[in-house]
């Protein structure tokens, strides 16, 4: 990495500390998050991700119906719960307990999904 590139990563606060940017926290293990809404958009933003790639997957593989459905829930759910609880080991209470942290942004990434899954689903095997 250039130095260039590490300045734009890295935030030097008033009393010379570095603050990280949200990416780099992203894949640490055991960042530290000051804001609660930065944790919280990070896991929207990959529930996002998630989506796209499930709903895609499930586009080619002409996956249907309830069974396709039900793998994405326990696929999305599961995901993000071992990244929150194993992989950044953040303190669920903190967020409003396990729950609201596996819900966040669960309905937006289900309509994504759901969108993404229809249309590769369509344009592949649709007669």
């Amino acid at each position: 990495m250039t130095s260039s590139s590490k300045r734009k990563e890295e935030v030097h606060l008033a009393n010379g500390a570095v603050k990280q940017s949200t990416w780099s926290k992203v894949f640490n293990s055991n960042a530290v998050w000051e804001e609660k809404d930065e944790f919280l958009d990070v896991i929207y933003w990959f529930r996002q991700i998630i989506a796209v790639v499930l709903g895609v997957i499930w586009g080619i593989a002409p996956l249907k119906g309830f069974l396709g459905i039900a793998i994405f829930c326990i696929i999305n759910a599961g995901l993000l719960y071992v990244y929150f609880s194993s992989f950044q080991q953040v303190d669920e209470e903190e967020y409003g307990g396990t729950w609201e942290l596996t819900k966040e942004g669960f309905m937006t990434s289900f309509a994504l999904f759901l969108v993404v899954w229809i249309i590769f689903y369509t344009a592949l095997h649709y007669d």
